[in-house]
Formats: structure tokens, sequence, C-alpha cells
């Protein structure tokens, strides 16, 4: 399939987008309006709480259908029996089998909008297929520690990149007829004590760093549903926020959509009632599949009828909810609209699938140009470790994805190699919560393979096993992992093969950073594989023997300890149990590493090619009083075609209250050819220069010096320009 064929079709596609709010016209808010003045009040509050598992009620007698829901966010969850029944019935010859699409942290490290796009145009094609309405994503909180067992589904440290991939995400979904549901409304930043934990942070971090990506959801994205947090922030539930959810959310940034709990995340009546939540979702395992149980939610009959009879509460802020609910289902189609039939692991999606992973998974490490290997000089490959042939769909949590198939890294490695390459494997450690007895019989067995074999692949990393069994080491919902130190005794196996044989590639599987410090000076190949869905042991082959020149960049900072994580070393994690303060405020990530010149083991946005660029000819052009132009050029300078990631970085040389060192501040993804040269422009308007100035509760542009900082990663810049403002 020809992929730039392709992304034209998809560039159009977001040319012609109609997913924004304006088509809700005069005309469908009267048919609105018409609707709720023929509800009785138990009939509209039956529209603000759950029915089933997975969908909020209806009414029936009015032609409104319930609003059914599916998890994501890298695939539509597959249909779960007993209490977790959805009521909507699949189609005939239905399977709940889905395109197993990699990661979100797979996806932000392609640095490609238009692969976000694609992205989200599988999950609301098959959402749509599936008979869904709203697919649970894109996942947009920011990592703000390596420990956090959600943050494979979430993006990046930077909300910059977050949101430019979030928003082409939330496009390709909804404008396949399906609502996205951006989540989690805000500061779910640890999976530890999620339930209870109070946030509390500065409003300049708040505005800085943890909003940005939902604002761009919403103001550029136009999403139609917001998912509420479990968390508190400053003492009050997330979901029922009235700072986040009616000041912010449907105030500043006038958000016209409708605010929905997470699973079981509304706590008081009242508070859900009047600080902005429409849909209470949950599910109680004791339910069953009797729908009345539901009426005993926070938002249901027993709970408002009586203050909305007393007086304590408007019904027209009954009104306003199902408002809301009814306009995203005018927008979607679900009433007086024929939807998208959709489509089911088609061809095209499973190539997107591929796609996002060659250009998701990240070169670390690559000294003497170990890889790519050449197949016509080598006869046999030692493949190591238990994350080499093991499926990730089915785990994580929410998250996880019947898939239709998945291709393991070694079925990838076996594809390429054919039968011209001997390809051998063990297991080399078992993934288990304590180390058998038998862990140096499986060291020396992978050392006597290794040490006969031309070259060794070690597949590390952590696991998403969902099994309670495993819990310790889990990238998955409810946990955080327990330190950053490689399971498994991992560690002592890779050190004694690159001893065995130091022609030995390492390739990392799993959530973002881990602790390499006991052997990363003596490997040579060093491969981030993330979980990077049903195509991923083909990407991965690709990478490995050059069929693909990689292209991801780290869209997180993978610290070398634990210790030099901002969150560890300024801020309080995970708090004493019922509070954590975010002490390290506006540095998260490598605003922190750059600021406090803290070396990583690797940078944020760094990732190799098997080519090189060159970067010249920078220039600026102010073209209003806080709008700047610049133009740059890139070339090939190696043999073989690539694609950069330029990244565009701004230092404030002097403010009135300290920033980071540097923000990026915009970024472009380029395919060159050997030899090519392209001309590149940046359009930085004020947003770029601003900051948060808590003091008077307002953004602010200071006149001044600027540099520009463009570079390959935070740490490898390779122009700079400065000017005035």
């Amino acid at each position: 399939m020809n992929f730039f064929k392709i992304s034209w079709a998809i560039l159009l596609c977001i040319a012609i987008s109609t997913s924004s709010f304006a088509q809700i016209n005069t005309s469908t808010e009267k048919k609105i309006d018409s609707l709720i003045s023929l509800m009785t009040l138990q009939e509209k509050i039956g529209m603000i709480h759950a029915s089933g598992a997975f969908t909020s009620g209806g009414v029936k007698r009015l032609g409104i259908p319930e609003l059914v829901m599916s998890d994501g966010p890298s695939g539509v969850r597959r249909e779960i029996g007993n209490f977790w029944e959805y009521y909507r019935k699949p189609r005939p010859g239905y399977l709940d089998s889905s395109t197993y699409l990699p990661v979100g942290m797979c996806l932000a490290a392609t640095w490609n909008p238009i692969l976000g796009y694609a992205y989200g145009k599988v999950l609301g094609s098959e959402a749509n297929f599936r008979g869904k309405d709203v697919i649970l994503g894109p996942s947009v909180n920011i990592i703000r520690t390596p420990l956090n067992g959600r943050n494979f589904e979430y993006q990046s440290e930077d909300p910059y990149l977050s949101g430019k991939i979030s928003v082409e995400y939330i496009k390709g979904v909804q404008d396949q007829g399906v609502s996205a549901s951006v989540k989690h409304f805000a500061a779910n930043n640890q999976e530890v004590d999620r339930r209870t934990i109070n946030v509390e942070m500065s409003e300049r971090a708040l505005r800085e760093i943890y909003l940005p990506a939902f604002k761009a959801a919403v103001v550029e994205g136009n999403v139609n549903t917001v998912m509420g947090a479990y968390n508190k922030l400053r003492g009050q539930h997330a979901s029922h926020n009235e700072y986040l959810n009616n000041k912010i959310l449907k105030g500043e940034w006038g958000f016209k959509g409708l605010v929905m709990s997470d699973w079981e995340a509304a706590n008081n009546t009242l508070e859900a009632l009047l600080y902005g939540l429409d849909i209470e979702m949950g599910v109680e395992i004791d339910l069953g599949t009797d729908p009345t149980k539901y009426n005993k939610y926070v938002l249901a009959d027993t709970s408002v009828v009586p203050l909305v009879k007393s007086g304590k509460v408007p019904e027209s802020v009954i009104d306003d909810k199902v408002r809301r609910i009814l306009r995203v289902m005018y927008k979607t189609r679900v009433i007086e609209g024929n939807r998208p039939q959709g489509a089911y692991n088609t061809l095209e999606h499973q190539q997107i699938a591929l796609k996002v992973a060659e250009e998701g998974i990240v070169l670390l490490k690559n000294t003497n140009n170990i890889l790519p290997l050449n197949k016509s000089k080598i006869k046999s490959i030692a493949v190591i470790g238990a994350n080499a042939d093991r499926k990730n769909a089915l785990g994580g949590g929410s998250s996880q994805v019947k898939a239709f198939y998945e291709i393991t890294p070694l079925q990838g490695i076996k594809t390429i190699a054919k039968d011209k390459i001997a390809i051998n494997f063990t297991e080399g450690y078992r993934i288990e919560r304590t180390p058998t007895a038998n862990t140096d019989s499986l060291i020396k067995e992978a050392v006597k393979l290794a040490s006969s074999a031309d070259v060794a692949i070690v597949f590390g990393g952590w696991t998403n096993k969902n099994t309670d069994t495993d819990r310790l080491f889990l990238d998955a919902e409810t946990n955080d992992k327990p330190n950053m130190d490689m399971p498994f005794g991992q560690d002592k196996l890779i050190a004694a093969v690159l001893k065995a044989n130091p022609k030995t590639i390492i390739v990392l599987l799993g959530g973002g950073a881990i602790d390499i410090t006991q052997w990363e000076e003596k490997a040579s190949g060093i491969i981030e594989s993330w979980y990077s869905g049903m195509e991923g042991g083909n990407a991965l082959a690709k990478i490995i023997f050059g069929e693909v020149n990689p292209s991801g960049k780290l869209p997180v900072t993978f610290p070398r300890k634990l210790e030099d994580s901002p969150a560890h070393k300024l801020g309080e994690y995970p708090g004493n149990g019922n509070t954590v303060h975010y002490k390290d405020d506006i540095y998260v990530g490598y605003r922190y590493f750059d600021t406090y010149k803290v070396k990583p083991q690797f940078a944020f946005g760094h990732g190799l090619s098997y080519t090189t660029f060159r970067y010249n000819n920078i220039k600026t052009r102010k073209i209003a009083p806080d709008k700047v132009e610049v133009t740059m050029s890139i070339t090939n300078t190696g043999k073989i075609a690539g694609a950069e990631v330029v990244q565009l970085y701004i230092k404030d040389e002097k403010s009135s209250l300290p920033r980071p060192y540097k923000e990026l501040k915009s970024f472009q993804k380029v395919f060159l050819k050997d030899g090519e040269s392209k001309h590149l422009t940046f359009l930085l308007n004020s947003d770029a220069f601003s900051y948060y100035d808590d003091r008077n509760g307002k953004w602010v542009v200071e006149p001044g010096i600027f540099e520009l900082l463009i570079g390959s990663a935070s740490d490898d810049i390779r122009l700079k320009h400065k000017f005035s403002l």
C-alpha cells in the first residue's frame, strides 16, 4: 500500500472536517428544546446516569436512544460478559476483536499529527462498525513520574506535543460520526490512591503544564465529550469540580459538549448537579443485568428528584445536562441521521497500525552502526527474552483490546529472516512476581545460545500482564510500578549475554523509562519498542534489518535513575495517602533536566536514524508585534531516505517570573530522500512567547530578547537565533 496516497487522503479529510459544534445550528437547538419540553423529570434524570455498564439512558417513547460507549484508547474494547454486558446488540456476523493499534506513547513518539488523524480514523470507523457512539480516548494526562502504571496510554511529558497529536486523533474519530472523549480531566498523574488523592499545585503549573492538551482538544479539536478524573484537585473531586468544569472548561473554553465521570467517580449528588457533571458512569459487580438498580446512583432518581422537588436545584440545571447530551447525539447523527457503516479490520487499518509502529519505535543507541543488520552477512541470531514472544493486547486494564491478530517480535524476525538465517529462541527469564529457582539455568541457556550466534537480540523491559500474581511489575490501570528497576532478573541476563556476545542488541518494551544503568555503556544497540500493536513485530523487524529507517523520537525524558525525575527530586510522589503536592511545579520532564542541568539517560526528543541531517539557513521575520515567521533548511546528508523531526524550542532571555530554560513551541516531521533538501517555515504567535502570571491571573508576553533553539532533540540543538519582541 502506498502510504503517501493515504496521507493525502487524510490531509483532505482534515481540511473538510465537520467536527465543530458550529454545525449544531439554530434549527437543531430548537429540536433539542422541543424534546426537553416533552420529557418528564424522571426521563431527564434517566439520561444523566448510566443505564448499563457502558450505556447512559435514553427516552424510548421520544425516539432518544441510549448513548453507547467503549473503552479505548488504542482499540475498541472487546465485549465482556456477565455484569459488563453492553445493551446494544451487535450486527449479524459480528466479532468483538479489533485492530490493535500501538499505545498512546508510541503514537506520540511518531511526532506525526497526520498519523494521529489516521489512528483516530481507525478507532472511529471500527467503533461505528461495532455500534458504539463514544470512544473513550484520547488520554492526554501529563507523564509526571516514570512509575505511573498508565503512562503507556498517555502521550508525553510535554503539553504542546500531546495537544498536537490528540487534536488530530479527535478529528479522526469524530469525522467517522463517533464522539471522542478526552480524558482524564484533570491532574490524574498517578494510579496510587487515584480515587482519593487530593492534588495541590500552583495555578501556573495547572495552566502551563496540566491543562493545555485538554484545552487544545476542546478549542482546536472540538471534542464532543470530556471524561473527569478520579482524583481531587484542591479538595474537590475532579468529576464535579466547580473550578475545572464550570469556570474553565464550560466558561473560559466555551465547551458545548458533555462531561462524563470516570466509572464510579461521582461522589456527591449536589456537587455533581451544580459543578458541571453531565453523565455519571459506573458499574458495580452486584448490579447484575437489572437496569433498575442504576436508579440508585449519585445522579439517579432517588438522589436527584428530592433536590429538584425541594427547590434546592432548579430543573433548568438538569435541562442543561440533557441539552448537552442531545447536542452530542445530533452532532454524531445518533438521532435523525444515518451513521456511517464503519469498517472492521480492513487492510488499510492494519497498514495504519504498522505505519504508526514503524514511525513510533525509537532507536536509542547505535554505536559503531551495529544496526541495521545485514541479512546477507548473518547466518544465525539468538533471540532471548520472554517479551520476544509475548502478546500484549489483552493487558493494561481498561485499555485492553481483543486483537484480530498480533505479530510478536519473534514472529516478525522469523518472517524477514525466512530460511536464510537460523533463528534460535530461549526465554531467558520468566514473567512472574518472584524469580524462580531456575533463573540461573535460564541465563546459562541464553549465554550458550548467544555465544554461538552471529548476533544476539535480548527483549526486556516492562510487561502489562494483567493477573494478580504479576501486579508488582505492571504497566496497567490501578497500579503504579514500585521502582524503575528492570524486573525478572533482566539486568543479570543482559549483562551475561553482552559478555558472551558483544554483538548484542537490546530491545525494550513498555510504557516509558526503565533503569538501564547497569549495562547501558556496554550495549552497542538499544531500541525502545513500547507496546507497538498488532503489527509491532513486523515493524520492529523491518527496522532491525533496515527495511525501514527509524524516525521515532522520545515523547518523554528517560532519566538515568528514578531520583533524577523531578516529581521525585523536587516534588512529592505519591503523597501521604491524602494529598500530593506538585512542588516540581512547571519543571516537568525536560523543563527540569535542562533548567537544573541534570543529564538524562536519553533526552526528550531523542531518536536516531540510519542517515544524517544538516540544519542551516535559519532566518526570522516579524509579521506582527507578537508573531514571528521562522524559516530554515534541512538536508539529508546520508545515503538512504529518512525522516527527521525538527524541534523548535523558545528560550526567554529575561522574564519577571522564572521560566524553564527552553520550551517546545513547534515541530515538523520531514521526509527526505538521500541528498534532498527542504525549506521549512514555522509560524509562532503570542502563545509561543507567553507564560501564565499567577500573580495577576493572566497570560502575558513580555517584550525582550528571545532565542530560537532548533534541533533534533532537547539536548541536540543545531541552530540558534536571537531576536527581540
